[in-house]
């Protein structure tokens, strides 16, 4: 049976810790779907089809990996996917609480496993929202993004 896990999140933008999270967890399963949740409540900085795009650009050489939005209940839609996991990454003990009540949901409801990865050292500091507020400062960002991304392209 192939192991599909899919990785969710917002990824505005997708930073050099996302693929970190994802060049990892190739190790462990042999697809990983990319999935760009969808809410409608959350000003995003990027546009759905950039942030797919910008994504879709670093892994346009590995059929492993898939790049899709979703707009409904994480699992529901690892389930339609038919993702066997959910690839999470961890920063900090504030990130482990909220992740374990989330993957204890998703296993309830579901039965899909949750497995996290603790983010390497060098990329504990980064985070999107981080990323966000310097570009809204006209910041480069350069070393807190995927070089292949093109970040720049984006900006209006």
């Amino acid at each position: 049976m192939k192991k599909i896990a899919i990785f969710p999140g917002t990824f505005d933008p997708f930073t050099i810790g996302h693929l970190s999270l994802v060049n990892r967890g190739l190790k462990l399963v042999d697809e990983i779907i990319i999935a760009i949740g969808i809410n409608p409540n959350k000003k995003t900085f990027f546009s759905l089809e950039d942030r797919m795009e910008m994504i879709s650009r670093i892994f346009k050489d590995n059929k492993k990996i898939k790049v899709t939005g979703y707009d409904n209940l994480t699992v529901d839609f690892a389930q339609k996917v038919n993702a066997n996991f959910i690839l999470r990454g961890i920063r900090s003990v504030n990130d482990f609480e909220y992740e374990k009540n989330i993957a204890d949901v998703n296993r309830k409801i579901s039965g899909i496993e949750t497995f996290v990865l603790y983010t390497e050292p060098e990329h504990t500091h980064i985070s999107s929202s981080i990323v966000r507020e310097l570009l809204s400062y006209g910041k480069d960002v350069s070393e807190f993004v995927p070089e292949t991304m093109q970040i720049n392209n984006y900006l209006k």
